[in-house]
């Protein structure tokens, strides 16, 4: 019986293998009226918390510590957040775990439930990370839009977007470089990125193959992969705007200043 919990909480965890950086996400394509619709705030559960973690424990499940049960537009399923795991919905016993999107039908356009939870989420989350810990590359001139993005170095479709950043900033548009490494053999050398003098160069040249010179500091890269995870972020780059919204993976660049804006 041991090796089935353990195989349940594997299969629990497994989202927590950080998948490849050429992922885009379905919401770059969503409406201008949905991206600018701002959620209103949702107020946390700790009953259905309490329920769920006491059902974890009782599945011999002691890997998750349920963090947050928000109520979603479905009657009695609660968007949970957990410490280093993605979210994922529960029922108000906190009986049940459901992985994956629950979709809304029967109005004029089918919606995730969770729309207007993680914008809301991400807002606040991401407005509360101080700068100090963040890789800026800022607007030219004035800043029209602040964009946040999760990053690993050796990401293709992030190389691409970094090789676009001078265009990204002179639109305007100020860009906040988050760490996403996408394994544990990346940690290091993101790291040694995080804790370089110059951090914001060799990003750039790290992001060119070139290797960073080792370094060490009080890095924030396992809380940014931390805070990734509850957002959602399952690929790099993962774009978002100050509004909470997750526009995109890669992005061209016109497209991406423009967003930007819209989406502020």
């Amino acid at each position: 019986m041991k090796t089935s919990f353990k195989f349940c909480t594997a299969m629990l965890l497994s989202a927590l293998a950080l998948t490849a950086c050429n992922k885009q996400t379905a919401q770059a394509g969503s409406s201008d009226k949905q991206a600018q619709t701002m959620a209103q705030p949702v107020q946390n559960d700790q009953a259905v918390v309490d329920a769920l973690q006491a059902s974890l424990k009782a599945s011999n499940i002691n890997d998750l510590t349920v963090k947050t049960a928000l109520p979603t537009a479905m009657p009695e399923v609660y968007w949970v957040s957990f410490d280093n795991a993605p979210a994922m919905f529960t029922d108000k016993t906190g009986s049940y775990l459901i992985q994956g999107q629950i979709i809304k039908i029967g109005d004029e356009k089918p919606a995730d439930i969770t729309a207007d939870i993680i914008p809301t989420i991400a807002k606040s989350t991401l407005s509360q990370i101080p700068t100090d810990e963040m890789i800026i590359s800022p607007a030219k001139g004035e800043t029209k839009a602040v964009i946040y993005v999760f990053t690993d170095p050796t990401c293709h479709y992030c190389q691409k977007l970094h090789g676009e950043l001078e265009q990204i900033n002179a639109g305007g548009v100020e860009v906040r470089y988050l760490a996403w490494p996408r394994n544990e053999a990346t940690v290091p050398m993101t790291q040694h990125i995080w804790c370089a003098a110059d951090r914001l160069t060799t990003l750039g040249e790290a992001k060119h193959g070139k290797t960073p010179p080792p370094a060490s500091c009080d890095d924030p890269v396992r809380k940014h992969m931390s805070i990734g995870l509850q957002l959602g972020v399952s690929g790099t780059p993962a774009v978002f705007t100050e509004s909470g919204q997750q526009i995109g993976g890669y992005i061209p660049a016109d497209e991406l200043i423009q967003l930007a804006i819209q989406n502020r």
